[in-house]
């Protein structure tokens, strides 16, 4: 087996009748059934005049089509290019014009806003056993030489155009494996599929490692708690997820009266794409009665890079141990400050081809001899695990002092109103620094900016401490959940622009 569609093959060989995904469109589909829908999406694309080397634009929200299609292209040894349904106009003409794809196929049954990209691109209807979509082809398109590629996933990046990641089938599967293998899984256990396969993550995790294992997805095209909550009562066993669902689902179970969730069949949960705080995960672990696991990838690295395998109520807030076949390594001449801080470097089967026509990019984050630059600030502990401390391009320099995000996030996050926090350092006249904190809490009127401040002064040196709180409910996010901190400012800079409450954290710096 050569090919992400290979492994659908083989499950569908082995066990044909077992099911295969769930999604909230009402589609049910067993493995046998998911091979005759890609099948049949193949035959359209090829009519298309898809071929080898094309871009396939798969302008989606989770549902049974997308899946279909993925594999679809993997059957023409063409690439598959999952872009988020939910992007503006202009963002996903700009990827358009970046992959120009031979077809964009969007699942138009399960979003709102897929139809209004089709309407605007004039698609049009197709039916078949992948379920309702709608199809902009054929465009003018040169199809690339490389049969390596599987998929390409467009990085949001914080300025600029984004970077086309190129993912081999070889990353790819690689992935599905690591994930199926770290979490168990086997066939006949449920994924809840919330995080959006239009990300890395959801992808790797859902999508490859179910395929692998043999297990089944129960998808949904947009996270909510509410449908998370009845999913944890009706059999899902494995929950990949990242911090914010799970503050949401913890919000809205004590809402309806419950301190913990009702133990069902759930037997793994999981968190990634943004870091724990010590006072976080015993909360998860008491709510769910399971340990919370954590990990740590990229969407250069296929997702995987490191992931923990702990008992419930471990201390560890690392993101674990390298996965079987990674390596890791850190550059202490990045953003150190003598106590073994430094670049998080990765190198093996699951890093990227490259970016997408982006040579100089590419270079600037591929080593020669494979290494991987993540652009993560981290340190490894005496037992071999990886330490997240931060972004490397979000380290606050403040008087002098680095102050590193995730610290202050887990000092808010430690206040019982605090549903999630963020934090970012906002430059000032003269070269320092300000540290800014934007926090969700649980209901309106509960805290207010100076009862945090006065929380996290008992827990963080002066020059740490926020010189702003913001407290809003909501933060914006990207599919995923994960806080988009480049927005954070612009966002609330309203709310930025008003007077200050008074404090003395600056008379404490130096």
């Amino acid at each position: 087996m050569t090919r992400i569609h290979d492994t659908l093959d083989a499950q569908a060989a082995a066990q044909g009748d077992a099911l295969a995904l769930i999604d909230a469109g009402g589609t049910d589909l067993s493995y046998a059934s998911l091979k005759t829908a890609s099948e049949e999406a193949a035959q359209l694309l090829r009519s298309m005049g898809v071929r080898s080397g094309d871009r396939v634009v798969i302008l989606a929200e989770n549902c049974a089509a997308a899946v279909a299609f993925i594999f679809a292209a993997s059957r023409l040894g063409a690439w598959a290019v999952p872009v988020n349904a939910r992007l503006a106009g202009p963002e996903v003409d700009r990827i358009l014009a970046q992959a120009t794809p031979r077809a964009v196929v969007l699942t138009v049954a399960v979003s709102s806003d897929a139809a209004a990209h089709a309407e605007r691109l004039k698609a049009a209807g197709r039916r078949g056993a992948y379920g309702d979509v709608a199809v902009a082809a054929p465009y003018p398109s040169r199809p690339e030489a490389d049969d390596e590629i599987a998929v390409m996933l467009f990085t949001t990046g914080t300025t600029g155009l984004p970077k086309g990641v190129m993912l081999t089938h070889a990353n790819l599967r690689f992935a599905g494996r690591a994930s199926a293998e770290l979490r168990g899984m086997r066939p006949g256990e449920i994924v809840y599929g919330a995080l959006p396969m239009t990300h890395v993550f959801g992808l790797a995790s859902m999508v490859m490692a179910a395929s692998h294992a043999g297990a089944a997805i129960r998808l949904e095209a947009r996270f909510s708690p509410e449908a998370l909550y009845r999913a944890l009562t009706e059999g899902v066993t494995l929950l990949p997820a990242v911090p914010q669902m799970h503050a949401l689902l913890m919000q809205y179970t004590q809402a309806q009266g419950h301190e913990s969730l009702r133990q069902g069949a759930l037997r793994y949960v999981s968190s990634g794409a943004a870091p724990l705080d010590p006072v976080w995960k015993r909360k998860a672990e008491a709510f769910y009665g399971i340990p919370l696991q954590n990990g740590y990838g990229m969407t250069e690295s296929s997702a995987g890079i490191s992931a923990t395998a702990n008992r419930i109520g471990d201390p560890d807030i690392s993101v674990g141990r390298p996965l079987p076949g990674v390596e890791v390594r850190i550059d202490e001449t990045v953003g150190s400050g003598g106590d073994g801080v430094g670049e998080v470097l990765t190198r093996g089967p699951h890093v990227m081809k490259g970016y997408y026509r982006n040579a100089e990019e590419t270079d600037k984050t591929l080593e020669p001899d494979g290494w991987l630059h993540t652009g993560d600030l981290g340190r490894i502990d005496p037992e071999g695990r990886l330490h997240i401390v931060g972004r490397a391009k979000e380290l606050i320099i403040r008087g002098g002092f680095n102050v590193y995000p995730q610290e202050v996030e887990a000092a808010l996050n430690d206040h019982p109103a605090v549903v999630q926090a963020a934090v970012v350092g906002r430059r000032l006249k003269g070269g320092d620094e300000e540290v800014l904190a934007f926090v969700q809490i649980r209901e309106p009127g509960c805290v207010d900016e100076a009862g945090l401040k006065s929380h996290v002064a008992q827990l963080l040196s002066g020059y740490k401490r926020p010189e702003r709180i913001v407290i809003a409910s909501k933060l914006p996010a990207a599919a995923t959940g994960k806080i988009l901190k480049q927005k954070l400012i612009e966002t609330f800079e309203r709310e930025l622009r008003a007077a200050k409450t008074p404090d003395r954290t600056s008379e404490a710096i130096g």
